[in-house]
């Protein structure tokens, strides 16, 4: 669909709460941000195909937005929202963590409610089969030492103690990805001889095919419509 075009069947503004959802909009529409900008204190545009958020600075009274199920990746770029409570980026193609919290904690001072499920930079089996609870537990420590100001992670409070551990221990969880290494190694019949002369240890070729992977449980589930990640959000913790 058309962003310039409005589907006023599938716009709701009510008490500075607009929703405009499933429209396939790659951006914000601009008539969305003429017409309510100023007005809109929450805002969600859930299930559709945006992918930048060029316009978003005209909603400068937000303090929750809900950008659930769309395209966003790591080139996301955001304006400086002081107000902002609540971000959910739940299902989108997010996979830099850290550049992420270094965005949102330089452009939103006073955010509480944070919500990554289902993105690669959050690594629970919603994203990636291979990660389990202990590799979630240290994305946690490392976003709450980066945003100790937070009181939600994703559908979960931020504990008294996971905010101690975070302090002491998170600088350290950061996911450290391994370089590019362009694929034309040596084949095992013909080892690369090392600095110095040296030949690198034979491979135990008794030992291939022999590895088995260990599977987590994950205590995570995703569903729903809209603002996954706020279910879990009382009205009493606004």
């Amino acid at each position: 669909m058309e962003e310039t075009h409005i589907n006023n069947f599938a716009l709701s503004f009510t008490n500075n709460v607009l929703s405009y959802c499933g429209q396939d909009c790659k951006k914000i529409p601009p008539a969305l941000q003429k017409m309510y900008g100023a007005k809109v204190k929450c805002l969600d545009l859930s299930y559709n195909s945006i992918e930048t958020l060029k316009g978003l600075e005209q909603f400068a009274r937000l303090e929750e937005l809900i950008l659930d199920n769309n395209q966003l990746s790591d080139g996301i770029k955001f304006p400086k929202l002081p107000y902002l409570k609540t971000l959910s980026l739940n299902n989108n193609q997010i996979a830099n963590l850290e550049d992420l919290v270094d965005k949102i904690r330089e452009n939103f001072p006073v955010l509480s409610y944070l919500s990554l499920l289902s993105n690669k930079a959050c690594p629970n089996q919603l994203s990636d089969v291979d990660k389990d609870d202990s590799d979630y537990q240290r994305y946690r420590y490392y976003v709450i030492y980066k945003i100790p100001h937070l009181r939600f992670l994703d559908s979960r409070r931020v504990t008294t103690t996971e905010r101690r551990e975070a302090a002491v221990r998170g600088e350290f969880m950061k996911v450290r990805r391994p370089p590019d290494v362009p694929d034309a190694g040596p084949s095992i019949a013909s080892p690369v001889v090392a600095a110095g002369g040296q030949r690198p240890l034979p491979i135990d070729l008794s030992a291939v095919g022999k590895h088995k992977g260990a599977y987590g449980k994950c205590l995570y589930k995703y569903t729903g419509k809209h603002s996954e990640g706020n279910r879990f959000i009382l009205n009493s913790d606004l």
